[in-house]
């Protein structure tokens, strides 16, 4: 096992032939006959439809341009360190400010460092930004063993944040983030200062699934938690393969370009908030992400992420001595009700807007909560 504890400076460079490879296979990409009466773009009824797919890989292929949005993400700072035999890939932007906060965000799936592109320049004023990628997902591959789930990725990422000299700092994160942030403050309340969560209306269909329903709810209550938890089934079907078959998934999402395209591509229509309607996640920003898995292989070592967690013995973990802000995007009342039945969240911040992914969707709102959040605390 490698020991070192050096922080190795980073820079993306996708080797030529990768991108000749992937656009290669796009326009060679064999397209399914499909299903009568399944020509509307805007149907995501059986899933990702075919005449928004083809616009979509078409403009992979013929208009995005991979080496402008490379040279984007190059101008953050990036480094990778080897924790527990492992590879960990993290952006680090210092502030300006020699008073700023340590903050660490962490991403979810179908997310990676790419998804705080646009929400980092809204918070270097007050921030030392740092970015991991979680074992398995972008730079952070390939997986050095079986393993890696929130426990160990959690104590490895508050190791990477010692390497870096911040003895305390702030966490923040959204989707499997939100785990890794929660458990972050439950296991180091004397190092973190305060623990900020995004979350959507989208976690309400995992209550009963993975989080306890709380007792007391009233027969209305009852009645539309049973209609958003069945509203929500058909979309986690992504999430048992994930749990249980991540090997069976892996091959198509590392083989088939147009494949991780609809597995990933799906995602960010259903679980924003214009629905299957409106395109309200950059498409640039968009494929920078699923570029990034593609050159990577993360479509597959990212799904192993989950079946580790699903298999190990974790149980969910509170940080009741770390001051803690929710803000939810997309907002149900049942929300609150659901995830914080006892009032202790210490600051609640509902919005209509956004959904699933707020740092791309709506990256203002979120930074305004954070800063707001912190410099309250100060």
């Amino acid at each position: 096992m490698n020991n070192s504890t050096a922080l190795s400076p980073f820079r993306i460079d996708i080797p030529q032939p990768d991108l000749d490879d992937l656009h290669d296979r796009l326009a060679r990409t064999r397209w399914p006959i499909p299903a009568p009466d399944r020509g509307d773009r805007g149907d995501f009824s059986r899933g990702i439809p075919s005449a928004y797919l083809k616009e979509l890989t078409y403009y992979w292929r013929e208009g995005f341009d991979w080496r402008a949005q490379e040279a984007k993400l190059n101008e953050h700072a990036q480094f990778t360190t080897i924790v527990g035999g492992q590879t960990f890939h993290v952006v680090h932007v210092r502030s300006a400010n020699t008073a700023a906060t340590p903050l660490m965000l962490n991403h979810g799936w179908p997310g990676s460092f790419v998804e705080y592109q646009r929400l980092i320049p809204l918070l270097t004023d007050d921030f030392h930004v740092v970015i991991p990628s979680m074992p398995g997902f972008g730079f952070s591959t390939p997986l050095s063993a079986s393993g890696w789930e929130l426990g160990r990725t959690t104590d490895a990422y508050a190791e990477v944040m010692t390497r870096l000299g911040y003895e305390r700092f702030a966490v923040h994160g959204t989707d499997i983030g939100s785990g890794i942030a929660g458990r972050l403050a439950a296991l180091y309340p004397e190092r973190v200062i305060g623990m900020h969560l995004g979350v959507d209306r989208a976690v309400l269909g995992l209550v009963g699934v993975k989080f306890p329903a709380p007792e007391g709810l009233s027969d209305d209550e009852i009645g539309q938690l049973e209609a958003l938890q069945a509203e929500s089934a058909a979309e986690r079907g992504y999430l048992e393969m994930h749990n249980h078959r991540p090997d069976t998934i892996g091959p198509a999402l590392t083989d088939s370009p147009v494949g991780l395209l609809a597995w990933i591509g799906e995602k960010f229509k259903s679980r924003t908030s214009g629905g299957h309607q409106a395109p309200v996640v950059d498409r640039d920003q968009l494929l920078t992400n699923i570029s990034l898995y593609w050159f990577t292989r993360s479509g597959s070592s990212s799904a192993q992420f989950y079946y580790e967690a699903e298999h190990s013995d974790l149980g969910i973990v509170m940080a009741g001595g770390v001051p803690s802000a929710w803000v939810a995007f997309d907002s149900h009342p049942l929300i609150r009700r659901t995830m914080d039945p006892w009032n202790a969240v210490d600051r609640w911040t509902d919005h209509a807007e956004g959904g699933h992914f707020p740092a791309m969707e709506e990256p203002q709102l979120l930074a305004d909560d954070i800063r707001g959040f912190f410099r309250a605390m100060a």
